[in-house]
C-alpha cells in the first residue's frame, strides 16, 4: 500500500514536469494543464448534467404537487355575466396547471357579510392560496392578517384588495379602475365639447354619473377616475367653474349655482335593479347632456329607465362592462359606447399568479387592461373577445 502511494506521487510529479511541444506550432502545453482542462470539462459536464437533473426533478415535483394544490377563488358576486366570464378564465388556468379551484361569490355585490363568511370558510380549509376580489377591504382585514400569519398567498383580482395589510397580497390581476374611468371621460368628451364650451353660469350644462354603490373599490375608482378626468378636460376647454354635486364621497366645494358645468353623482340605495333604475331616472329628470354608468348594473339601470336606451334622445350615454343589453344599446347607437375590461384574462391571470406563488415563483401585479368599444369597433378582433354577452 505504501509503495503504491510513493509510485503514484512520483508519477504525478513526472507528469507535472513533462511538457509536450505541438508539432510545427511552437506552442507548449504541459500535461498538467491538459489534465486540468480535461478535469474542468468533465466538471462542467457533470454540473450541466446535475442542473438538468435538478430541473427535471423540480419539474416533476411541481407536477406532483399541483395535484394537491387547492385555490378558492372568491369573487364579488355571481349575478353579473362579467363574473361568469371571469370564472371561465379561472377554470382555464386551473386546467392548464392541473390544480383544483372553487369559484364562489355572494348573490349580489352588496352582500359584504356573505363574502366575509365565504372567506372564513375558505381559510378554514387551509388552501394553498386564495384569489380574492374584495367588496370591502376593511371588512376582511382580520382574515387577511390570518392569511399573512399562516403564509397563505392571497392574489387580488378585478379591483384587487387596496389598503390590505402589508405583505398579505402577493400580487393583483386587476384593471386599473381609475384609468378605466378616465378612459370613459376621454371617450365621451369629444361628443360634449361644443356644448361645454358654450356653457355659462347662467346657462350651465349637466353631466350625470350613476354608481351602484359607494363601497366597492372598483366602482369608486371608476367613478372618481371619470370625474377627475372630466374636470381636467372641461378646464382644458376653458371652463373654470365646475361643481361636483350629489353623493358626499365625490362632491367638491364649488356651489352648483356658481358653476357653468355640473357633474351630478348618484349612488343607488341598493344594487337591486329597481333602485338603480330609480336613481337613473332621478338623474335624467334634471336634463343632463350626458350620463355615465360605472358598471354593468348601473348601465342596465340607465337602460331600464330609458326603454333600453331608446328614450335617451340627444343625451350622450357611456357605460361600463358589457352584457347583451349594453351591447345591444351600443350597436343601436343609443349608447355612444362602453368601457370593457378583460374578464377572461382577469380570471386566468389571478389563478396563474396564485399557482406561481404557491410553487415559490416571484409574482408581480398584472394590469389586465380596458378598452372603449363602440358600434364601429365592437366586432374588431381586438375588442370582440372582451365584450361578453
Amino acid at each position: 500500500m505504501k509503495m503504491k502511494k510513493i509510485l503514484s506521487t512520483l508519477a504525478l510529479a513526472l507528469a507535472l514536469s513533462v511538457t509536450l511541444t505541438a508539432c510545427g506550432t511552437g506552442t507548449t502545453v504541459t500535461t498538467a494543464a491538459a489534465a486540468a482542462a480535461t478535469t474542468k470539462a468533465a466538471g462542467a459536464a457533470e454540473t450541466t448534467a446535475a442542473a438538468a437533473a435538478a430541473e427535471t426533478t423540480a419539474a416533476a415535483a411541481a407536477t406532483i404537487a399541483a395535484k394537491d394544490i387547492y385555490i378558492p377563488v372568491i369573487s364579488k358576486g355571481l349575478q353579473h355575466q362579467f363574473w361568469q366570464v371571469v370564472k371561465k378564465g379561472a377554470d382555464a388556468a386551473a386546467a392548464k396547471y392541473g390544480i383544483t379551484i372553487t369559484f364562489e361569490g355572494p348573490a349580489s355585490e352588496s352582500e359584504i357579510a356573505a363574502q366575509v363568511t365565504m372567506l372564513d370558510s375558505a381559510i378554514a380549509k387551509k388552501p394553498s392560496a386564495i384569489c380574492l376580489a374584495a367588496l370591502s377591504t376593511d371588512s376582511v382585514m382580520d382574515q387577511l392578517n390570518k392569511c399573512l400569519a399562516s403564509k397563505i398567498p392571497v392574489i387580488g383580482f378585478d379591483s384587487g384588495v387596496p389598503g390590505a395589510p402589508e405583505g398579505s397580497i402577493y400580487a393583483n390581476a386587476s384593471t386599473d379602475n381609475t384609468a378605466a374611468g378616465a378612459l370613459a371621460a376621454t371617450s365621451m368628451f369629444p361628443a360634449l365639447e361644443a356644448q361645454i364650451k358654450a356653457a355659462t353660469v347662467a346657462a350651465p350644462v349637466r353631466i350625470a354619473v350613476l354608481s351602484q354603490d359607494a363601497t366597492s373599490e372598483s366602482v369608486k375608482g371608476r367613478t372618481k377616475g371619470f370625474i377627475d378626468k372630466m374636470i381636467e378636460l372641461v378646464k382644458g376647454a376653458g371652463i373654470a367653474d365646475i361643481a361636483v354635486v350629489g353623493h358626499d364621497m365625490y362632491k367638491n366645494d364649488v356651489a352648483e349655482k356658481s358653476a357653468a358645468v355640473v357633474i351630478d353623482v348618484a349612488v343607488s340605495a341598493t344594487t337591486a335593479a329597481a333602485d338603480l333604475a330609480t336613481s337613473a331616472s332621478a338623474l335624467l329628470n334634471k336634463s343632463p347632456i350626458a350620463i355615465y354608468g360605472s358598471n354593468e348594473s348601473a348601465a342596465n339601470g340607465i337602460l331600464d329607465a330609458t326603454n333600453e336606451g331608446a328614450d335617451l334622445g340627444a343625451i350622450v350615454a357611456v357605460g361600463f362592462d358589457a352584457g347583451i343589453r349594453q351591447k345591444t344599446a351600443v350597436a343601436a347607437g343609443y349608447f355612444l359606447g362602453s368601457i370593457t375590461q378583460d374578464p377572461y384574462n382577469i380570471g386566468y391571470q389571478a389563478v396563474e399568479l396564485a399557482y406561481k406563488a404557491v410553487i415559490g415563483e416571484a409574482v408581480a401585479n398584472v394590469d389586465t387592461g380596458a378598452k372603449f368599444y363602440t358600434a364601429a369597433n365592437m366586432n374588431d378582433a381586438s375588442i370582440k373577445d372582451l365584450v361578453y354577452d
